[in-house]
């Protein structure tokens, strides 16, 4: 049920070492996707990581998976530009907030490109994987124009 996995969570102990952990990768694969550097992104991730664009129905799997996933953005987007406004780390992972900036310049996802400059926001969950101390992926929920997602 999932209100035993809610109190669950809830009960667990924090440890403040681990969130310190977190919080430093999550900097460092932020870093690196400001970078634009995919080994340094891949770096922080679990081998089977994955990654969804919610309501879309993409998805992709794996360290491959990963590098596909950032390739495609970073060519639809070249200028892409994540104002952060909100980050809350846990034991669970990250969750992050951002308004996002950027010129559509390639195909993304079943979209081609428009040659717009574009805002819309994004906020996205990292899943901690504690055992591989790495992020599991990222979990992606957009208003991103012309996707028909809200």
């Amino acid at each position: 049920m999932a209100s035993d996995r809610i109190l669950q969570l809830l009960r667990s102990p924090v440890d403040p070492d681990e969130l310190a952990e977190i919080r430093e990768l999550w900097k460092a694969h932020s870093i690196a996707e400001d970078n634009r550097d995919l080994p340094g992104l891949i770096a922080t991730l679990t081998e089977d990581c994955v990654y969804e664009v919610m309501g879309t129905g993409a998805r992709w799997e794996g360290h491959a998976g990963a590098e596909r996933f950032y390739t495609e953005l970073l060519t639809a987007f070249p200028d892409i530009h994540f104002e952060l406004e909100y980050i809350v780390i846990g034991p669970q992972g990250v969750c992050e907030d951002a308004r996002v900036t950027a010129t559509h310049a390639g195909r993304w996802l079943d979209l081609e490109p428009t040659g717009e400059r574009l805002e819309w926001r994004n906020a996205i969950f990292f899943p901690w994987d504690r055992g591989a101390r790495k992020f599991k992926g990222e979990t992606v929920f957009t208003d991103f124009p012309h996707l028909g997602v809200r």
